[in-house]
């Protein structure tokens, strides 16, 4: 219906200003603000955080000044980069007031105004022009040629025609035509308020290595007290003074607990992200870097992530039943058409049906431009697809236009759904073309429209195209009784490397879902593609009643789903015990990417997807997502290299401090020798861990069960045969200095250190043949071990420590000791690569 003047007068402005006191005005409330003391404070409650300042508070009272300092600045880098990413996710909700329209036009006392969209009321009259966003959720009265891109609330990639009588809903954009409705709802009651309110409520929980880390962080802090209280015990039954076993016992405190643990994780985290970047997949939040190495399942949305985001024709069937199939990147004229037998080129039939189409169409494309990359479209995105048909079969589309003037036409009609133009031929007469709906355009029981079935099953939107020679202009709106010239099956494409990028991820143990309001046929038909769905599997239907648990087992394409469901889906997963990466790039995915334990966004999308997801892919690739599940693996790997090099270093020293006593060593340690050795060995050497490179397979194993502790997979164990390999070697140095009169102290001192640091060596990763490097460690390694032995050689270190001077040959058998323990690990790790256990 077009609009006309006796559209209604709307309300006045005395009733919308009552209103607008009474109801509030066309927005949502902003979330509470949370004051920096506040968030400083839930950062700092984190259990290793906590245990962190326990271990400041000790040195600073044993005056390590190095030691405090170095704590003191993890925590501050920790907290600050903590507060940093908790400000950015709450700016999903600002960037949800950004995207609603700023103003509005509408009707009051029966003139039309321009007012702020925020002073909108129910019952305002709104009039809507191309490319206005709708303001508030409207009941259309008056609409001519409307078309609505509701892609960023539902997810459909395919403009909307709506009528009068229809819904337009807040957040949505008008394509083409024009209109004018009533406001229904507004602010939080709007389409758009509500998945605010989703946002706003939906918080995510603790990443699976903060939980693994907080757990862990507990239990050593119990075990490192109870360890000292134990040598606390012992030396004063062996009559050794309280004060000094007091200062003992709380070295031990400081040693048993691997204090640069959160300095390695933010460095490995650090360094991942930066890597991660470079691979254009940008970390909203450090700790997401790690938890996509945990991922057990991807949920992705299709359109803009599996598919390109754009209308293209994906295959032609000519009236003689010749079936061709189209390539082509987004809107770019270039591109191939091939038939069934895969032969690339255009004939003169599937010529005719594209210039058909291109001129019975009229829409344009625009080349690229300096702010835009690529081809995009000019007018329905429907048509823009005709038009690149057209190029792709090798029509130059601007001369046949010219060729073949249009003059007449009856434009698209929604209860027709067809469009009928008239235009004159080269050779004389004049030709008519009709394009529209199959059921609307071709007999009921013709063969072209059993195929157009056909190709709808493909999931695709299908175009019939008729046609026919005539010698004088008709009316076009009573045309009747053209020829079939052929059907054309338009799509959103998959991308080129959607289905390598599911084998990758099957190879690492991933499951990939297909989440989308879609139709189910077209999910299905997606998921084919793409290799994650099969004939005769089920399709999860969101219209079929509440997602469950059960429903979701071993499912891979979800179909109709809406935005309250997509999170319903993630805690039914998450219920299970999956790790769920979510993908999209609208609106309606914002919820559902901050309740995923990652929310990958789209760099492409809306904003509000941007700000509300944990990682951001520029690319809009999802094959960047594997080479960030495999940084993630890395990292993962890396933290527990060093929990095995520094809780068994930390394990030996208290076992060399219980035991020593008994086997006639007095006092193994002193405390400023342990926390010299724990200096240098959880330091640089610890920090430089975490940067090895990948060890090879890590995307062809199954990713870790969340469930599993850290600790997890073997690694408890290699941590107590290796801090008790490491004390057996250092005590056997002690006993054995000790009956040669030597100065065993010293060498006890020397032998842990430096054992310690050959340890590290041997866990570092496997290395490719070629691959990449950590020189770092190297470095590390050696500047540790000088000054090491700098403790029992230069006389201000040795007064300093309490140790005394050890010869050449004391050195030199401390060293070959000490290197036994990493050597017995690097030959177990050999063994084990080449198939020897």
């Amino acid at each position: 219906m077009a609009l006309t003047a006796a559209a209604p007068i709307g309300l006045t402005a005395e009733a919308a200003a009552a209103r607008l006191a009474d109801e509030g005005p066309n927005s949502v409330a902003p979330p509470p603000h949370r004051h920096l003391p506040v968030r400083v404070l839930h950062q700092l409650a984190d259990p290793l955080v906590l245990l962190l300042l326990a271990a400041a508070a000790v040195t600073s009272a044993l005056g390590d000044i190095p030691d405090t300092v170095v704590i003191a600045l993890v925590v501050i880098v920790n907290t600050a980069i903590g507060v940093t990413q908790e400000v950015r996710a709450d700016r999903a909700i600002a960037a949800l007031d950004r995207l609603a329209a700023p103003t509005a036009r509408v009707v009051r006392d029966g003139t039309d105004l321009v007012i702020p969209a925020a002073d909108l009321v129910r019952e305002d009259m709104v009039r809507l022009e191309p490319g206005d966003i709708v303001p508030a959720d409207l009941l259309l009265r008056l609409a001519h040629r409307v078309q609505v891109d509701e892609a960023a609330l539902t997810g459909e990639s395919v403009p909307v025609a709506r009528e009068a009588g229809d819904e337009l809903y807040a957040g949505t954009v008008l394509v083409t035509g024009r209109a004018a409705g009533i406001v229904t709802r507004t602010g939080p009651a709007s389409a758009l308020g509500r998945i605010t309110a989703l946002v706003a409520t939906t918080r995510p929980g603790a990443t699976p290595l903060q939980r693994r880390l907080a757990g862990l962080s507990r239990a050593l802090g119990a075990a490192a007290v109870a360890l000292s209280a134990a040598v606390l015990v012992l030396g004063l039954v062996a009559g050794r003074p309280l004060v000094d076993m007091a200062i003992t016992a709380v070295s031990l405190v400081v040693a048993a607990v691997p204090e640069s643990l959160p300095a390695v994780v933010t460095l490995a985290l650090a360094l991942g992200a930066r890597r991660m970047a470079r691979s254009r997949a940008i970390p909203r939040r450090l700790h997401a870097v790690e938890t996509l190495g945990s991922v057990t399942v991807v949920a992705s949305d299709k359109t803009g992530t599996l598919t390109e985001g754009r209308m293209a024709v994906q295959a032609a069937l000519t009236n003689d039943g010749e079936l061709f199939r189209v390539r082509g990147n987004g809107y770019a004229p270039d591109g191939e058409v091939r038939d069934a037998s895969g032969t690339a080129g255009a004939t003169p039939r599937v010529r005719d049906l594209a210039r058909a189409a291109l001129l019975c169409s009229d829409a344009a494309l625009a080349a690229p431009a300096g702010d835009r990359p690529e081809w995009t479209a000019i007018g329905d995105p429907m048509e823009a697809a005709l038009v690149a048909f057209a190029a792709r079969c090798g029509l130059d589309t601007g001369a046949e236009r010219a060729a073949w003037p249009r003059v007449a036409e009856h434009p698209f009609d929604q209860q027709t759904r067809r469009m009928v133009t008239v235009h004159r031929r080269p050779a004389g007469g004049y030709l008519v073309v009709c394009k529209g709906a199959p059921e609307t355009v071709l007999a009921p029981e013709s063969a072209s429209r059993r195929r157009a079935d056909l190709l709808a099953e493909e999931g695709l939107r299908v175009l019939a195209v008729t046609a026919a020679v005539v010698s004088a202009v008709p009316d076009p709106a009573t045309v009747c009784g053209l020829e079939p010239v052929g059907l054309v099956g338009i799509g959103d494409p998959v991308r080129d490397a959607a289905t390598a990028t599911a084998r990758a991820f099957a190879d690492a143990g991933i499951r990939l879902l297909l989440i989308t309001g879609d139709h189910p046929a077209t999910a299905a038909a997606v998921g084919s593609h793409v290799g994650i769905w099969h004939g005769g599997d089920d399709v999860v239907r969101g219209d079929d009643g509440p997602i469950t648990a059960e429903r979701i087992d071993d499912m891979r394409v979800f179909a109709r789903i809406q935005p309250e469901q997509k999170l319903d889906i993630i805690a039914a997963l998450q219920a299970r015990g999956h790790v769920v990466a979510m993908t999209g790039d609208g609106v309606n995915d914002a919820p559902a990417l901050r309740k995923a334990d990652i929310g990958v966004a789209m760099g492409g999308g809306t904003e509000v997807a941007r700000q509300a997801a944990d990682l951001v892919l520029v690319d809009d690739n999802l094959a960047t997502i594997g080479g960030a599940v495999a940084e993630g693996r890395r990292i993962y790997d890396n933290i527990r290299r060093f929990l095995r090099y520094g809780l068994s270093g930390g394990l030996a020293e208290v076992l060399v401090m219980l035991a020593g006593p008994f086997l006639g060593l007095p006092v193994p340690l002193l405390p400023a020798q342990i926390l010299w050795v724990n200096l240098l060995t959880h330091g640089l050497p610890g920090v430089a861990l975490g940067a090895e490179p990948a060890a090879p397979g890590t995307m062809h194993r199954p990713p870790r069960s969340p469930q599993q502790s850290v600790l997890g997979d073997g690694l408890l164990r290699a941590v107590l045969a290796t801090g008790m390999l490491l004390t057996a070697v250092v005590l056997a140095a002690g006993v054995v200095a000790d009956s040669l009169d030597r100065p065993w102290q010293s060498i006890v001192f020397t032998v842990l250190g430096l054992g310690q640091l050959g340890i590290a060596l041997a866990v570092r990763a496997q290395r490719r043949p070629g691959g990449p490097r950590n020189p770092a460690l190297l470095a590390a390694v050696a500047l540790s071990a000088v000054l090491q032995l700098a403790g029992v050689l230069v006389p201000p270190l040795r007064d300093l420590l309490g140790t005394e001077p050890l010869t050449a040959l004391d050195m030199l058998a401390c060293a070959a000791v000490a290197a036994l323990p990493g050597l017995a690990i690097f030959l177990r790790a050999s063994f084990r690569t080449k198939g020897v256990d």
